[in-house]
């Protein structure tokens, strides 16, 4: 499976796909801290907040309604998820991502670390994050997709339950453009957990796109890259084209850079 995934990395064939795991070495704030942040500014006690039935997503809902819109938010946001240049640089697995070379980097993080990274190592990058970044993109730039929104602008930040659901019609021009781009290359997933409802349900209509057509056989692998097994769960994924590698490191915090590093090894 290794030996395939370096193959398409040495050919540029491989899109990144990126979660919130590669933030925590970063010591971004969790959705528990953020929903606690929500909390405060709303007067409400957190457990009483989320409750026994409200998940995070609905708690940002509530947010938006009570507050008409998510402004004061975003900018506690864009800066707790701020960190310095220094600590960026010092930053294995982003260090990694970029030695990879990956072309396109699609991820559902918010903050800029990602971009930056890339640039602070001296590689030049096009940010997309609306139809007119896709216009603008540069060929040649490494292509960082901010699929669930950016901090640059309030809109396009998918946050909220609502947020959540109109992405997942995959009917936006970001969703046309990932309809694209997966059709001849292969996804590793990073940064992810399977009981990610939205994750699992993107899988679900990546393999529609791909069912609805002559060619399903012929479509590119995927793979999601997990830091301890879930049989439950793998094999869910295995029905709908995602491969799971499951980490055989006994600290999760090493998982995702000893991965990288053999992938590195087998590319180099």
């Amino acid at each position: 499976m290794l030996d395939f995934l370096a193959r398409e990395i040495r050919e540029h064939r491989v899109i990144l796909f990126v979660g919130a795991g590669l933030s925590r070495p970063l010591g971004l704030p969790s959705w528990g801290k953020l929903i606690k942040h929500m909390a405060q500014e709303l007067g409400f006690d957190r457990d009483v907040l989320v409750g026994p039935s409200a998940d995070y997503l609905q708690v940002a809902e509530f947010y938006k309604l009570k507050k008409g819109n998510i402004g004061e938010l975003r900018s506690w946001m864009d800066r707790s998820w701020n960190v310095s240049d220094d600590k960026l640089l010092a930053s294995k697995v982003h260090q990694q991502i970029v030695d990879l070379k990956f072309p396109l980097v699609y991820t559902t993080n918010y903050d800029n670390n990602l971009e930056r990274a890339f640039e602070l190592h001296g590689v030049q990058v096009s940010k997309i994050a609306s139809v007119i970044d896709i216009a603008n993109a540069k060929p040649g730039h490494t292509h960082v997709i901010k699929f669930h929104g950016d901090f640059a602008d309030d809109n396009s930040l998918v946050l909220t339950e609502t947020d959540y659901f109109e992405r997942l019609e995959l009917k936006s021009p970001l969703d046309l453009k990932l309809r694209s781009d997966v059709l001849g290359r292969t996804i590793l997933f990073v940064g992810y957990s399977l009981k990610d409802l939205n994750l699992r349900l993107l899988f679900y209509k990546l393999k529609r796109t791909w069912d609805g057509t002559p060619y399903a056989k012929k479509r590119p692998r995927s793979f999601i890259f997990l830091i301890r097994p879930d049989v439950v769960q793998e094999t869910v994924m295995e029905s709908r084209g995602v491969s799971p590698i499951v980490s055989d490191s006994l600290d999760p915090e090493d998982a995702l850079p000893a991965f990288f590093e053999r992938l590195l090894e087998w590319t180099g």
